[in-house]
């Protein structure tokens, strides 16, 4: 149960959780292949009724639907800044030894916050598409503290 309402604020919607994310690509096949080998997303089925080319993925918890279209244009530099999806990892390291391994160019961060140290790693997915980058990071080492 959230905090009390303000008198005359409106309900937030009713959500339950986040169900998926869509991903814009002009090459549905190369997004996929990027997302089932290298994120290691487990293809599920779509609706046959869907009058459109994509595909349906699932992992961690989280779907992923890619859509046949025109993304939008992005830099080809990767900046952290920018919207972006981000997935936990168990090991950083092992993450940057796996991005080298597949060629990937890629930034790495790391700050700290209360004497946590936190590290990301930006790269890019095949179409810079509409959420711009993908990142791995051990934020949920930083503790979440409501305002």
């Amino acid at each position: 149960m959230g905090p009390q309402q303000e008198p005359g604020r409106r309900r937030p919607l009713p959500l339950k959780a986040l169900n998926h994310v869509s991903r814009c690509c002009e090459d549905v096949a190369r997004s996929f292949a990027f997302y089932t080998d290298v994120l290691g997303f487990i293809p599920v089925k779509r609706p046959t009724s869907f009058e459109f080319e994509g595909a349906w993925m699932f992992n961690y918890g989280i779907g992923l639907h890619l859509v046949k279209g025109n993304p939008a244009p992005r830099d080809s530099k990767i900046e952290p800044k920018t919207c972006h999806i981000s997935f936990q990892s168990i090991s950083l390291e092992e993450m940057e030894a796996h991005l080298k391994e597949w060629g990937l160019d890629y930034v790495k961060q790391v700050f700290v916050e209360d004497g946590v140290e936190v590290g990301q790693l930006f790269f890019h997915d095949p179409d810079n598409n509409m959420i711009g980058e993908c990142a791995v990071c051990n934020c949920h080492e930083l503790p979440v503290v409501p305002l």
